[in-house]
């Protein structure tokens, strides 16, 4: 049962993944440009003292864009844009086009992060549960196996993270074949590791947000099995194992959001060092460093710039990712189940 578990986990995850971030791209591009963008940038629509408009996508510096770190804005830095106004300058500048660039890696990534960060985490579950003979896990187990769950995948799916950034505040035009080339060219493998010491953080926004799921979702099926009101079509094995769509959707947004903004700092400080600061450029401190620059700045609006739309795009991915999640699960649950008892018969 374990390995059906642990099948089913990942398939499902996977699949719902790949969906979610392909379904809500253009809001993750939107996010991770205001992301990216430094307090004097002004958001798209300055004008640098090289004479050429700064658009929404002016973010990096020296970085194979014909950008220089020197460049100054003559005219007054321009109030940040709202996330609305931000993407309308976007459209302006570069077409429906620019909303979409990197999908593929970025589908890939999603895809292969669910994947390994289940598989990781129901594996841990599995051996916690066997280990303790706990047939529940409390909230705090659950948070710690989260975190190694999440360091799990990184050695994978965090170079496909910063080549997906690059691609989406790069406006050389360069394909993703060439950006990837350039990175190792420049830095090494190091490069495509390039925030990595965000997720001493960073590692507890999937945990907060799985765990609260999990425990919420533990808590709604004992009571469902209970009251003995399973709901009509999750008939069969699975059905006291999944939550219907509009409860895993509304679940999925409530749990995001939690994590979001408890992580989100760290969130904005992992996209600048992969997009805007040059290697070594880092202020001291590293991230924490980064975070008390931006706070000095321009307060808790500059530390949380570009929170509108990581809410907007994170709540509505993991809404969809895990009402699909779910639904996917109950499915391959039900034909893995099936087919034992065939095998069995």
């Amino acid at each position: 049962m374990a390995n059906e578990s642990i099948a089913a986990e990942v398939i499902s995850a996977s699949l719902s993944g790949a969906f979610s971030a392909s379904a809500l791209y253009p809001l993750e591009v939107l996010k991770t440009k205001m992301q990216a963008e430094t307090g004097g940038g002004g958001g798209a629509g300055g004008v640098k003292s090289d004479g050429g408009s700064a658009g929404p996508e002016a973010t990096e510096s020296g970085d194979g864009d014909g950008g220089d770190d020197d460049d100054v804005w003559h005219d007054e830095p321009p109030a940040s844009p709202g996330m609305i106004e931000y993407a309308r300058r976007m459209h302006a500048d570069g077409g429906v086009g620019c909303f979409y660039a990197g999908i593929e890696t970025s589908a890939i990534q999603s895809a292969a992060e669910k994947a390994l960060y289940f598989f990781a985490y129901t594996g841990l579950k599995n051996t916690y549960k066997g280990l303790t003979g706990a047939v529940q896990m409390g909230t705090l187990p659950n948070l710690f196996l989260g975190c190694l769950a999440e360091w799990a995948h990184l050695p994978v799916t965090l170079p496909i993270d910063c080549l997906t950034t690059k691609i989406q505040t790069d406006n050389s035009g360069a394909g993703a074949y060439a950006l990837m080339t350039a990175m190792l060219s420049e830095k090494g493998l190091k490069g495509m590791y390039k925030g990595v010491q965000a997720y001493v953080v960073l590692c507890l926004k999937p945990a907060i947000q799985y765990t609260i799921f999990e425990q919420v979702k533990m808590v709604r099926l004992a009571g469902r099995r209970r009251s003995g009101s399973a709901e009509k079509g999750n008939e069969g094995d699975a059905g006291d194992e999944s939550l219907g769509a509009a409860e895993a959707f509304f679940l999925g947004m409530v749990a995001r959001t939690i994590a979001t903004v408890v992580c989100f700092p760290y969130v904005r400080g992992k996209v600048m060092l992969q997009s805007t600061y040059a290697e070594g450029g880092a202020p001291r401190g590293g991230i924490p460093g980064m975070i008390l620059e931006m706070f000095r700045d321009g307060g808790l609006g500059e530390v949380f710039r570009g929170i509108g739309p990581e809410l907007t795009r994170g709540v509505l991915s993991a809404a969809l990712m895990l009402m699909a999640k779910e639904k996917i699960s109950a499915i391959v649950r039900n034909l893995l189940g099936s087919n034992q008892r065939r095998l069995g018969a």
